[in-house]
């Protein structure tokens, strides 16, 4: 009975190699360059994390990558379930190091993907996909050569001109029945030949039919460091600004005392307001607004009433905490506003403290802290003096591309 083959795609991404061509970088080797804020290599992993018919993915890193890799995807979905291993001396090694990391997985097909090509997309996935679903054993996406090739010979003069309509340019993905180009590539170590360029020139070789597939323009490998300028320059004009606002409110009521506490400053007064902390409305109304751009809850979730360890705390800290979460986030504080709702105390002649006061807990510049109060015309438990409001907004822009 014939063994039904396995439909799951899965990806080699190979990225162990030094990339001498782009030149020495504090960054290391060009899949840790920064294009668009990311490492190149998230970028190239991106579309293949993000496409449903990827199966089990592995990427192949230099052995001293590691810690390189480990910041270049810290906060990519999905990391976890990768499969790292390191490479070998070439890049044909390095595959094939990544193939047997597939065994026993139950993989029917694999795409092998250079790891500084980050702007593969999935039309281009679909379409290899389709190949491999009507049974071709080698896939290679390629687009026609639009240049005309000139032959030269060694003293640099041309001897002749090399026909273009039947070139093709070869790009990656470059995929293939599993167990066809495992065996393919074992074979080749085995008789140590070395000299391939490519994954399909190792198909080539073990006369397996190559199927061209139409490739994408955009799908570049980036080679020298005027590639990696460009391509930052691209996902810079392109992206859209990751701008976002949060908003809070809160509500405290008014008991007998002898002052209250906003935006941190305390203001005398006949009355205080009633919490569990120190009852600061507008600190807390500005903490939920600043959570509110990273989806990081509420206040009530990070410090719980219920906790005793809260009771009296000076509401700095808890502002301090979410301003903390953003920047961990990826997040520039951009702006933080606040509108006070009460009968009493006045708020103008400590507004400027108040500015002051929010600037130096955000730590942003004075200018971007705006403090404004209004009262409730006698109107409601605001307007009869039995508690006070505020509303918050936060402008957060976060680096990079979602």
């Amino acid at each position: 009975m014939e063994q039904v083959r396995s439909e799951t795609i899965g990806i080699v991404v190979v990225a162990a190699g030094r990339g001498e061509r782009a030149g020495a970088s504090l960054e290391g080797p060009k899949q840790y360059r920064r294009i668009g804020g990311r490492a190149v290599i998230w970028h190239t992993l991106k579309p293949f994390l993000d496409w449903p018919k990827s199966g089990p993915i592995v990427l192949v890193i230099h052995p001293d990558d590691r810690a390189l890799l480990i910041d270049a995807i810290a906060d990519m979905p999905g990391r976890e379930n990768l499969i790292v291993v390191t490479g070998g001396a070439t890049r044909q090694a390095s595959v094939l190091n990544g193939l047997r990391a597939l065994q026993g997985r139950d993989v029917g097909h694999v795409m092998i993907q250079d790891g500084v090509r980050p702007f593969v997309d999935t039309a281009l996935l679909e379409r290899i996909a389709t190949e491999l679903r009507a049974g071709r054993s080698a896939v290679l996406p390629a687009v026609p050569v639009s240049d005309t090739i000139k032959r030269g010979d060694a003293s640099g003069v041309v001897t002749g001109t090399v026909p273009r309509k039947d070139l093709f340019a070869a790009q990656t993905p470059q995929s293939f029945h599993y167990e066809t180009i495992l065996v393919a590539h074992e074979r080749a170590a085995d008789e140590q030949a070395a000299d391939f360029t490519d994954d399909a020139s190792i198909a080539e070789w073990a006369d397996i039919p190559v199927h061209l597939v139409e490739g994408s323009i955009d799908n570049i490998k980036l080679t020298v460091q005027r590639d990696i300028a460009m391509a930052d320059e691209k996902l810079r004009g392109s992206a859209l600004p990751d701008v976002r606002t949060g908003n809070g409110y809160d509500v405290h009521q008014l008991e007998a005392g002898d002052g209250v506490t906003l935006c941190g400053i305390f203001i005398p007064h006949d009355q205080k307001l009633k919490g569990h902390s120190d009852a600061d409305v507008a600190l807390h109304a500005l903490t939920d607004a600043l959570l509110a751009t990273c989806g990081a809850g509420d206040i009530g979730d990070h410090f719980p009433p219920s906790d005793m360890q809260w009771k009296g705390a000076p509401s700095r800290i808890f502002l301090e905490h979410a301003a903390r979460i953003v920047r961990e986030a990826g997040g520039t504080i951009m702006n933080a506003d606040i509108s006070l709702i009460a009968e009493a105390p006045k708020i103008g002649p400590h507004r400027q403290a108040m500015r002051e006061k929010l600037s130096d807990i955000l730590g942003i510049s004075l200018d971007r802290c705006s403090v404004k109060a209004t009262t409730n015309e006698t109107i409601g438990f605001v307007g009869r003096r039995e508690g006070i409001a505020a509303i918050a907004t936060a402008t957060v822009v976060f680096r990079g591309n979602a």
